[in-house]
């Protein structure tokens, strides 16, 4: 977490616009806990992680529309125990993900 807060207060030195992606819920198995975080730049950097890969690209674009003035949203991701593994998934639980900017 500290390493997602020091690139953050890094790239608002620099002038960049921030998103920060947090997990408000987990419902069955899922990689990350509820505050884990996932901050994206407005140059297309980002730092942190909400699912170990599962969903990360998803989460980008949604931090890219509220960059691009889209307002904040809460999103759900989510996939069954049972097509988790057809999908290359290990886990198969759902999360809620919150995105807003940074203010």
């Amino acid at each position: 977490m500290q390493d997602v807060l020091d690139t953050v207060e890094r790239w608002r030195a620099e002038g960049r616009r921030v998103a920060i992606a947090t997990v408000t819920a987990v419902k069955g198995s899922a990689p990350r806990a509820p505050g884990s975080k996932m901050a994206v730049a407005d140059d297309g950097r980002w730092a942190g992680s909400v699912s170990g890969g599962c969903v990360e690209g998803a989460v980008l674009a949604e931090a890219n529309e509220v960059l691009a003035g889209g307002g904040p949203r809460l999103r759900t991701y989510g996939i069954s125990q049972g097509r988790a593994w057809e999908y290359g998934l290990a886990c198969g639980g759902v999360i809620d993900v919150f995105v807003e900017e940074l203010r």
